[in-house]
C-alpha cells in the first residue's frame, strides 16, 4: 500500500558527497515523518537522521553534525539527505523509513523518534579511502 522509492547510494570517495533522495506513494497523505538508518557488520542499526513531516522538526546523530543535512519537499512527497565530508566510517547498508500514523508536530522532544512503520528496501553507501 506503501512505497518508498529510494535513489542516491553508491560509492564515494573520502571526503566526498553524496545527495540520497526518498519518495513516498501509495497513500492519500504521503507526507511523512521519515528517519534515515545505517548498519555495519557486527553492530545494530543506527539512527543517523530525522525529519518531521512538515520539516520544522530535525534531529542529527551526533556523529554526522555538521556534515549532513536533511530536508524535504513535500510538494513533490520528497525527502533529500545531503552528505558531505563522507568518511570510510560511514560505509554501510543503510534505509529510509518512515512513520505512516499519525505523528504531531507537539510530540517531538530532545530525542527523535525511535518506532517507525514502514522501512524501504535499502541501499548500500561505500565510502573508500
Amino acid at each position: 500500500q506503501v512505497q518508498l522509492v529510494e535513489s542516491g547510494g553508491g560509492l564515494v570517495q573520502a571526503g566526498g558527497s553524496l545527495r540520497l533522495s526518498c519518495a513516498a506513494s501509495g497513500r492519500t497523505f504521503t507526507n511523512y515523518a521519515m528517519g534515515w538508518f545505517c548498519q555495519v557488520p557486527g553492530k545494530e542499526r543506527e539512527f543517523v537522521a530525522h525529519i518531521s513531516k512538515s520539516g520544522s522538526k530535525i534531529y542529527y546523530a551526533d556523529s554526522v553534525k555538521g556534515r549532513f543535512t536533511i530536508s524535504r519537499d513535500n510538494a513533490k512527497n520528497t525527502v533529500y539527505l545531503q552528505m558531505n565530508s563522507l568518511k570510510p566510517e560511514n560505509t554501510a547498508v543503510c534505509s529510509w523509513a518512515a512513520i505512516l500514523r499519525v505523528w504531531d508536530e507537539t510530540w517531538y522532544g530532545s530525542t527523535p523518534p525511535t518506532e517507525y512503520d514502514y522501512w524501504g528496501q535499502g541501499t548500500r553507501v561505500t565510502v573508500s579511502s
